[in-house]
């Protein structure tokens, strides 16, 4: 019944905001360091602390051997510097000692649910930046749960809001067909941003009302 209405579901957000085709968008490794820097930040910042890092170290060897404040000064502009440089430290240490080389190429040779296990024993890394790196690095049919994609699922009435962010990978991967994946995960992105907004969603510009638990509990309420 779920997997039937994300399909009519994407039949009417596609046609408002295309159909998303997936194309790598960095390597792994690269888009895990993004992953941690762009916690409580705005994508302008955390590119711009991105490329900062980069810019001062050159190689992630660089990066392990700074003293930490060094690079905390490097991503500055991401917000929580100190904490962010730690993790980011300890991750790419976690990664050499388990590989020997700063690299997370090999994680395409492996099954998805065994790639996964690997990024969540990293330091600080949890279910959303391991589903961004199997999705976006990978090609993986998993769903990297955002602000977004959460507050649409559970107003929807996909996933209930007590559930959490964090539980909701799962539960959401349960639902949606494995070919759907990514493009059920940037149509709710998009729609998030543009019309079911938090707090108060563009309810009158909705496609989706009649499919809306969300809507259906506040038109009762009002009535």
């Amino acid at each position: 019944m779920k997997a039937e209405l994300v399909g009519e579901i994407l039949a009417r957000l596609e046609p408002l905001y295309g159909v998303a085709e997936w194309k790598p968008r960095a390597e792994p490794l690269e888009e895990l360091i993004h992953c941690i820097l762009s916690q409580h930040t705005s994508d302008a910042n955390s590119f711009r602390a991105y490329e900062s890092l980069r810019k001062a170290f050159p190689t992630w060897q660089a990066v392990v051997e700074a003293p930490m404040e060094k690079v905390a000064d490097a991503i500055r502009s991401g917000g929580l510097a100190n904490q962010k440089a730690r993790r980011i430290q300890a991750v790419l240490k976690a990664i050499y000692e388990a590989r020997g080389a700063y690299d997370l190429n090999w994680l395409a040779e492996l099954p998805t649910h065994e790639a996964r296990r690997f990024l969540l024993s990293l330091p600080g890394i949890g279910p959303k930046c391991a589903a961004i790196v199997l999705c976006f690095a990978l090609g993986r049919p998993v769903i990297p749960v955002d602000t977004h994609v959460f507050r649409v699922s559970w107003r929807l009435g996909l996933i209930p809001k007590s559930l959490g962010e964090a539980k909701a990978h799962d539960a959401l991967e349960q639902i949606v067909p494995e070919p759907l994946v990514y493009r059920f995960h940037v149509a709710l992105i998009r729609h998030g941003r543009a019309v079911c907004k938090a707090p108060r969603p563009r309810c009158e510009a909705c496609p989706l009302t009649d499919l809306c638990a969300y809507y259906r509990t506040q038109a009762e309420s009002a009535g």
